[in-house]
C-alpha cells in the first residue's frame, strides 16, 4: 500500500511534470520516437506488402519478415549500439526492424483478402493495375492495413521503454533511472504512464480502423455476428 501511495504522490506532484526531465517532456519524447519509428516502418513495409498482396507473391517474403519477430530486442539493440554508436540511431534502427512484420503482414493480408471477382470486374471495366490497387484493393484492405499499423504502434511504444538503457529520452528513463536510485515510486509511475499511453494510442487507432472500414464490410460483419448469436 505504501508503494501505491508513493506512486500516486509521484504522479500527482506538479514538480514531476515540469522541466527537461519531467513527465510531460518524457511523454512527448516517447510519442515522437514512436511516431517516427512507425512512419519509417510503414514507408518501407506498406509498398512491399501492397505489391506482394496484389500479385499474390507473399509466400516467401511474409514468413521471412515474420521471423524477425523472434529477434531478441535487447540483443539487437546492443549489437546495433556497438555497430553505429551510442545514441538515437541504434534503437531507431532496431525498432523499425521490429515494426516491419506487423505492418507488412497487415498490408499483404488486407490486399490479398480482396475478392478476386471484384478485382476481375474492375479490370473488365477498363481499370489499369494502378487503378485496381488504388480504387478497389486499398479501400477494402484498409481495416487490416490499419490493424497492422495498430499492432506495430503498440509494440513500438512498449519496446522504446526498453531502449532507455541507452542514453536516450522517453518514458523508459523513469524505469532505468528509478532502478539506479531505487526510486520504486518513479519506476511504477513510469510503468503506469506507459500502459496508459499504449491504451490511449490503441483506442485512437482502433477508432480510425473502424472509421476506414467500408460500410458494406461492417454490415457483413454485423450480420455474421448476428447469425453466430442465433
Amino acid at each position: 500500500m505504501n508503494s501505491l501511495s508513493s506512486t500516486l504522490h509521484w504522479l500527482t506532484d506538479p514538480a514531476q511534470w515540469r522541466g527537461a526531465t519531467g513527465i510531460a517532456t518524457r511523454i512527448a519524447q516517447h510519442l515522437e520516437y514512436s511516431a517516427v519509428t512507425v512512419v519509417i516502418a510503414a514507408a518501407i513495409a506498406l509498398p512491399i506488402g501492397i505489391a506482394i498482396g496484389h500479385y499474390r507473391r507473399g509466400g516467401v517474403i511474409v514468413p521471412f519478415t515474420g521471423a524477425l519477430r523472434a529477434l531478441p530486442t535487447l540483443g539487437l539493440l546492443a549489437v546495433l549500439a556497438l555497430a553505429v554508436g551510442i545514441g538515437i540511431l541504434a534503437p531507431m534502427i532496431a525498432l523499425v526492424i521490429m515494426a516491419l512484420p506487423p505492418v507488412l503482414a497487415g498490408a499483404y493480408s488486407g490486399v490479398e483478402a480482396v475478392d478476386p471477382t471484384t478485382v476481375d470486374a474492375a479490370r473488365a471495366s477498363g481499370f489499369t493495375e494502378w487503378q485496381v490497387v488504388w480504387r478497389v484493393e486499398l479501400p477494402l484492405a484498409l481495416p487490416l492495413l490499419v490493424g497492422g499499423i495498430r499492432a506495430a504502434s503498440l509494440q513500438v511504444i512498449a519496446t522504446w521503454t526498453a531502449a532507455a538503457f541507452l542514453p536516450v529520452g522517453g518514458l523508459g528513463r523513469f524505469l532505468i533511472d528509478g532502478l539506479a536510485t531505487r526510486d520504486y515510486a518513479q519506476m511504477l509511475g513510469g510503468s503506469v504512464i506507459v500502459i496508459v499511453l499504449a491504451l490511449v494510442i490503441d483506442g485512437v487507432v482502433a477508432f480510425i480502423q473502424r472509421r476506414v472500414t467500408p460500410t458494406g464490410v461492417r454490415l457483413r460483419q454485423r450480420s455474421g455476428s448476428a447469425s453466430l448469436a442465433v
